[in-house]
C-alpha cells in the first residue's frame, strides 16, 4: 500500500498494529466506580434512584444501564409494562412520566430521578376501572391483550395532548380549539402497534371517553 507522502504500509501491518490497539484498550482498567468509590463490579457503576411509581415512593440502587422498563418489571415487580419490541417501536411498554407518555424501553431509570410515574396499575383495579380500561372492555379494544397496557397509557395520554391544545401532525387548525377527531386521535396512536388489528375499537373507546 503506497501513501502519498512517500511510505509504505503492509497489510501485515495493518493488521498488526490493529490488533495492537485493540489489546490495549482492553488492558485498560474500567474508570467505573461504584458510589463508595472503589471499583465497580463487572465494570459498571451503580447508582441510586428515587422513584414515584403510582403514588408510591421507591429508592433504589440500580446500575446506571438499567432501563426504565426493567426497572418496572424486575426490580419493582409492576410487569402490567410489556416488553415488546425493545427498541421504541411497538409502544407496548408506554407508561406516563410527569403525565407524559414514553416508551419505557428506549429511557434509563437514572434519567428520571425524582419523577412521578404511572402504570397500568396505578390507573384503575380491577374493582374500580379507569375510564379508559371501562371502555376498552366496552367496546373489545383488545384481543390477546399484550399491547393493551401500553395501549391504555397513551390513550389516556393522548386525550390529555388533546385537552391541553398539543398539536400533532395532523392538527389542521392551530389556534382554535383542538378537537378529539377519529384522525386526531389514530395519528397519535399510531406507535402503539396492534398485531391482533383492534386499531376500530380501540379508537371508539377513546371517542366514548371524550365523549367525542
Amino acid at each position: 500500500m503506497q501513501e502519498e507522502h512517500g511510505f509504505s504500509i503492509s497489510r501485515r501491518g495493518v493488521l498488526l498494529t490493529g490488533t495492537a490497539a485493540t489489546a490495549g484498550a482492553a488492558l485498560r482498567p474500567s474508570r467505573l466506580v461504584a458510589r463508595d468509590g472503589a471499583p465497580a463490579k463487572g465494570g459498571s457503576a451503580m447508582e441510586s434512584v428515587t422513584l414515584t411509581v403510582n403514588g408510591q415512593r421507591h429508592e433504589l440502587e440500580l446500575d446506571t444501564r438499567t432501563t426504565l422498563l426493567d426497572t418496572l418489571r424486575e426490580h419493582l415487580k409492576l410487569t402490567g409494562t410489556k416488553k415488546g419490541c425493545d427498541h421504541g417501536q411497538c409502544g407496548a411498554c408506554t407508561i406516563m412520566v410527569n403525565g407524559e407518555r414514553i416508551n419505557s424501553c428506549l429511557s434509563l431509570a437514572v434519567m428520571h430521578d425524582g419523577d412521578e410515574l404511572t402504570t397500568i396499575e396505578g390507573l384503575g383495579t380491577p374493582d374500580d376501572l379507569h375510564p379508559m380500561q371501562e371502555a376498552f372492555v366496552k367496546h373489545d379494544g383488545y384481543q390477546c391483550g399484550y399491547c393493551t397496557p401500553g395501549q391504555i397509557c397513551s390513550a389516556v395520554a393522548t386525550l390529555e395532548e388533546i385537552r391541553k391544545g398539543i398539536p400533532s401532525h395532523v392538527t389542521e387548525d392551530l389556534t382554535g380549539t383542538m378537537r378529539p377527531t377519529n384522525m386526531e386521535m389514530r395519528e397519535r396512536m399510531s406507535g402503539n402497534i396492534c398485531r391482533c388489528g383492534a386499531y376500530s375499537n380501540i379508537a371508539d373507546a377513546m371517542s366514548e371517553v371524550a365523549g367525542a
